[in-house]
């Protein structure tokens, strides 16, 4: 084959589909369709050049087209920074909204638990004395005793990320663990239910409850909330295995699955922020009121999120699974 011949007879065609990529994204229609068929061809004619006549600097020439035309018309991928927003003001906040139901009857659930076990244990004396003894439970709730002192055990920075790997583990075991029916879910929230309880009692017992709620509060307000998301997603993902709806099981567990994904994404920045109040906000040297009123303003920031950008977001058709093009095929069902 001729190569000049070659050259000459195609290279108007090159140069239109130069033309065309150079002004992708402003294309009318007839232009549009006109750049996919220029694509088609002259892909065809690197592919003669290359088998027939691999001449270095035409096959470079025409590659290099080629990658900007195939960019142009299957489209180029989005930035990692518009992915991220697009996560955080869409589907993370619409996966949270679409669950609603399920993490906020955890909490309800939870807090009803806390506070029946607490009531109970600090009227029960003798169940009291089965947990401490007087020794201990002087050292526990004594003023600068271990309830106090715990959250400046470590310095701030290493305290926050241990408190934030071990709640994102928390989290991670009702995320995952609720596809065997739920059941992990139900034993960690009552585990979490039953140590906070115990702890608001031995604590009222001492007659120093204001000083527990003045610690736990403002960080446990949102590390609570995270949980019970946690909870609440993880038990909706063993309800799927019992009942998958019109679907069939295994479409129904991977969409709820990529959920989860979506939910322990999220969770982890969320624990994150949780984690840096405990750190640097629980053991500070502010008024109990301030603390407590930073952990509202989390606390009131992340319902906001979920009841206005969530609803805005399901509203709009966002369902809170992953970007489709990452979601992988579904195999067609009979309807």
């Amino acid at each position: 084959m001729d190569v000049d011949v070659f050259v000459a007879a195609h290279q108007a065609e090159w140069n239109r589909l130069r033309d065309l990529v150079g002004r992708a994204g402003k294309l009318s229609g007839p232009d549009a369709d006109e750049l996919v068929t220029l694509y088609q061809r002259v892909a065809t004619h690197l592919s003669i050049i290359r088998s027939v006549a691999p001449d270095p600097v035409l096959v470079a020439q025409l590659s290099g087209l080629v990658a900007k035309a195939r960019s142009a018309v299957t489209g180029s991928h989005s930035p990692a920074w518009r992915e991220v927003g697009l996560f955080f003001t869409h589907r993370f906040p619409a996966a949270l909204y679409l669950s609603r139901r399920w993490w906020l009857a955890s909490a309800a659930a939870s807090i009803a638990v806390m506070a029946i076990a607490a009531v109970w244990i600090a009227g029960d004396p003798q169940v009291l004395a089965s947990l401490a003894s007087p020794e201990e439970f002087k050292d526990l709730t004594a003023p600068g005793g271990k309830y106090e002192t715990y959250y400046s055990s470590d310095p701030a920075g290493s305290f926050a990320a241990r408190v934030w790997t071990n709640n994102a583990w928390v989290a991670a075991t009702c995320l995952f663990l609720g596809v065997v029916l739920g059941v992990p879910v139900i034993y960690a929230l009552w585990a979490n239910s039953l140590n906070l309880a115990i702890g608001a009692a031995l604590m009222s017992s001492a007659g120093r409850l204001d000083v527990f709620f003045g610690l736990i509060l403002p960080h446990g307000m949102l590390e609570l909330t995270a949980v019970f998301v946690a909870a609440g997603t993880g038990l909706k993902l063993g309800w799927t295995v019992v009942d998958p709806g019109r679907r069939s099981r295994t479409a129904a567990l991977g969409e709820q699955g990529r959920s989860v994904v979506v939910m322990a994404l999220g969770l982890t920045v969320v624990l994150l922020i949780s984690g840096v109040i405990e750190g640097f906000v629980t053991p500070s040297g502010l008024p109990t009121w301030a603390r407590i009123g930073i952990g509202v303003i989390a606390e009131v920031a992340f319902l906001l999120y979920v009841f206005v950008v969530g609803r805005r977001a399901a509203k709009a058709g966002e369902v809170g699974d992953v970007d489709w093009r990452y979601a992988g095929d579904s195999r067609p069902e009979a309807g």
